[in-house]
């Protein structure tokens, strides 16, 4: 029996150079369901767009000779919107901020752990539920399914720690969120990272959110946290 396009397994490109990680990640990706496919430099993987048509592309971003920032930023000069999942080895400020602004939609920290490696993949790839629960906060909407938020007439893509952080925010409107309770609440309890991921992913929302003269919500409370409120 032929299966149909909706029954068949979501395909991932990964693009990467090292040899026994892209076979590991490989294994892993087909034994948890998904159909993977492997590009072993950047020019290769964008010819495997075309052509293997994957729901999402995870890039090592220290390519051999190449840089996965580069291959991201010409993925989406071209017009894709296939979420990207950038791999990295630092968690700096500096490399988050350029993983988001070349168009990745997150990244995974190295080194690879298989099972945090497919928690992100569900999360972009799980199947959309009809009847979708919804948060609401002025004129602002967070569809719970779809993970995406949605102000006016425009719909927001949203990475998944802007998702969870704006879902913690809209859990709690008008209540002032210590720093303290986000981290807790969004990175979880053994959260290592430097202190100010809050500022970078408040920043980056407020930049999706904030278009074109639409009112501010998330206000920062200068030496407490953050607060979902409309004055």
């Amino acid at each position: 029996m032929n299966l149909t396009i909706a029954d068949q397994p979501p395909r991932i490109l990964l693009v990467e150079t090292d040899d026994v990680l892209a076979q590991q990640i490989g294994l892993d990706l087909q034994e948890a369901g998904y159909e993977p496919a492997i590009a072993r430099n950047a020019m290769v993987g964008l010819q495997q767009v075309k052509e293997f048509q994957p729901a999402l592309i995870v890039v090592d971003r220290m390519l051999s000779n190449e840089s996965g920032i580069e291959l991201c930023e010409q993925l989406r000069a071209s017009g894709s919107r296939i979420p990207i999942v950038l791999m990295m080895v630092r968690e700096s400020v500096e490399d988050r901020v350029a993983c988001l602004a070349a168009g990745a939609d997150d990244y995974f920290l190295k080194p690879y752990r298989v099972d945090d490696f497919l928690r992100l993949i569900r999360f972009y790839l799980q199947p959309d539920t009809p009847n979708a629960e919804q948060l609401r906060f002025g004129d602002l909407i967070l569809d719970l399914s779809t993970r995406q938020a949605i102000r006016g007439d425009r719909t927001i893509d949203l990475t998944m720690k802007e998702f969870e952080l704006l879902k913690f925010l809209m859990e709690h409107p008008r209540d002032v969120l210590t720093r303290e309770q986000i981290l807790e609440n969004v990175w979880g309890y053994d959260f290592v990272g430097e202190s100010n991921v809050i500022e970078v992913y408040v920043r980056y929302l407020r930049l999706k959110i904030e278009h074109d003269g639409d009112k501010r919500l998330i206000q920062t409370v200068r030496g407490v946290g953050y607060v979902l409120r409309e004055t």
